[in-house]
């Protein structure tokens, strides 16, 4: 097998999660943007994920299948994804007592609406995504 074939192969299996995830209407964190997004009023979903968690790749299919069935969750909801290998001991992280990847948080204004931890129960997760449209 060629080698060059083979490295380009690897590398583009390795970078489809984030191709998968950027056409979703979900932005990977940079530091401030959730505040911003706050103090602008809007909802806010955050997914602390990492793209080696299993639990996480659940979460994120299970959030997939929730917002093609109600495009609501997108027009109400700003997410919000952190990665755990760049942001795990980060203010964004530590300030919120997230101590663990696979951790999903609605927020808005200087409110937690929800938490859920490691939960890939698809009724958890649209209770949660429900919070923040009754919210919003």
């Amino acid at each position: 097998m060629n080698r060059r074939f083979f490295m380009a192969g690897a590398a583009t299996l390795l970078a489809a999660p984030k191709l998968l995830l950027a056409g979703d209407g979900t932005v990977d964190y940079t530091p401030g943007l959730i505040k911003e997004k706050l103090a602008a009023g809007e909802t806010v979903f955050v997914d602390y994920a990492a793209d080696w968690c299993g639990t996480c790749k659940r979460q994120e299919r299970v959030m997939q299948e929730l917002r093609a069935a109600n495009p609501e969750f997108d027009k109400q909801i700003s997410f919000v994804r952190v990665d755990w290998d760049d942001y795990g001991t980060h203010e964004v992280t530590t300030s919120r007592n997230i101590v663990r990847r696979s951790t999903l948080l609605m927020l808005r204004g200087d409110e937690e609406l929800g938490r859920l931890v490691a939960v890939v129960d698809t009724n958890e997760i649209k209770a949660l995504l429900e919070m923040g449209l009754a919210k919003a």
